[in-house]
Parts: C-alpha cells; sequence; structure tokens
C-alpha cells in the first residue's frame, strides 16, 4: 500500500500511525512522507501498484488538494481500479460536509474516513476487506 499526505500538506504524525496500523493489518507500506507533488504520487503508484493508496491530511486542505490528485490518478490507465482512500481533516472547519464527501466520492475515491469519531475503526473495516488481502492469504 501507499500512505502519502497531499502536495500542501507538511505533517508526518499521520502518515506514521496509518502505516503502522496499515502494517499491523499485515500489508507493506511505502510511505512517501509530506508535501508529495501530485506527480510523484502518480509516478510511485504506476510503478509500485499497491492494493490501496491511502491520502492523508491534517492542514484541512485535503478536500481540494484531494479532488485534485484523484483525477490525476484515475487518468492513468492501470490505476482505474486501484483502490484510493482519503482521510484526515479535509475542510479547515472539520466534519466535512455530506456534499464535500459526495464530491470526493464522485471524483474517484473509493471511501472517503474524514475527522469525525470512528473513522479509524472504519478504515480498518475497509482495509480488512480489500481483495489484495484475500489473495496474499491474509484474511
Amino acid at each position: 500500500m501507499i500512505v502519502t499526505s497531499v502536495q500542501s500538506d507538511s505533517h508526518t504524525w499521520n502518515l506514521v500511525f496509518l502505516q503502522l496500523l496499515i502494517e499491523e493489518l499485515g500489508y507493506d507500506v511505502v510511505n512517501l512522507g509530506a508535501t508529495v507533488p501530485d506527480e510523484l504520487l502518480v509516478a510511485e503508484a504506476l510503478s509500485r501498484r499497491p492494493a490501496l493508496i491511502v491520502i492523508s491530511s491534517v492542514n484541512g486542505h485535503g478536500y481540494q488538494d484531494g479532488l485534485r490528485v484523484v483525477r490525476k490518478l484515475r487518468l492513468q490507465p492501470g490505476l482505474g481500479d486501484t483502490p484510493v482512500v482519503i482521510g484526515g481533516k479535509l475542510g479547515i472547519d472539520g466534519g466535512e460536509s455530506e456534499q464535500h464527501i459526495a464530491n470526493l466520492l464522485d471524483a474517484g475515491f473509493d471511501a472517503v474516513f474524514d475527522d469525525r469519531p470512528g473513522t479509524t475503526a472504519a478504515f480498518r473495516r475497509f482495509a480488512l476487506r480489500l481483495p489484495e488481502r484475500a489473495a496474499r492469504g491474509l484474511a
């Protein structure tokens, strides 16, 4: 799996948390770190063909940056079916509106996990249902 932030986000503690959580579920993780340019994420996704791309934001700009980067990912041949999720503080007010979440899903995300209570558990359930997990004998 690939764990990354959006280009405008310099936070790293969230990425370390996600990496540890995902490794605990039995996956190998490539953590691209903070302030990742869209082009680098696309190149890494094309090169690595991950079971999941996890985009995390803490700075409150995940919504606008997420819309942009998921569209770039979805335009790439071979990445159209790759699961891509986004989570964290996606807007400066936190707790994204249902319309913002719908917009992110319409743009190409498979799931959105904003900063409301319970989203870590929801993410774990999502990751445990991925087909790649069953294919690797981890289910």
